[in-house]
């Protein structure tokens, strides 16, 4: 019989070979994809300052995220019209096939935060859409 023991995923080899979308960059640090982990995806999302992910939906994954810095936004509903705002120490639930667009919303510093994902990273991306189409989004030199 073999120990069980805990795997570590140790600072700065984390896993990159799972799914993204466009300028959204997403590292595992627990995922099937390098430990023996079945049931959870738990990783680091950053967006460079400005940039957001093209519209996109998890599948039928359950989301929850918590910003460790930076200052983000998720657009969502009809046209990506509506959106809520999360800051340092904000957790914010996805619910799953909810098509959404995440963006930082600065231009100056980077947004990051933490994210934990039932069953896998699944990321089924959706056609983009213009930058004007979402309200109070800029990118850096378009201010």
């Amino acid at each position: 019989m073999s120990e069980i023991r805990p795997v570590i995923t140790r600072a700065g080899s984390y896993d990159a070979q799972t799914a993204q979308s466009g300028d959204c960059v997403r590292v595992s640090g627990v995922s099937p994809q390098h430990t023996p982990a079945t049931k959870i995806w738990f990783g680091q999302v950053s967006n460079e300052p400005g940039h957001r992910s093209p519209p996109h939906h998890h599948d039928e994954c359950e989301t929850g995220g918590y910003v460790l810095r930076g200052h983000g936004r998720i657009y969502f509903g009809k046209d990506y019209k509506e959106h809520v705002d999360l800051g340092p120490g904000d957790f914010v639930f996805v619910p799953p096939f909810m098509p959404h667009v995440e963006a930082n919303m600065s231009t100056t510093e980077e947004l990051v935060w933490l994210t934990a994902r039932t069953p896998d990273n699944l990321v089924v991306n959706l056609p983009d859409i213009d930058d004007s189409g979402l309200e109070g989004y800029c990118r850096p030199g378009a201010e």
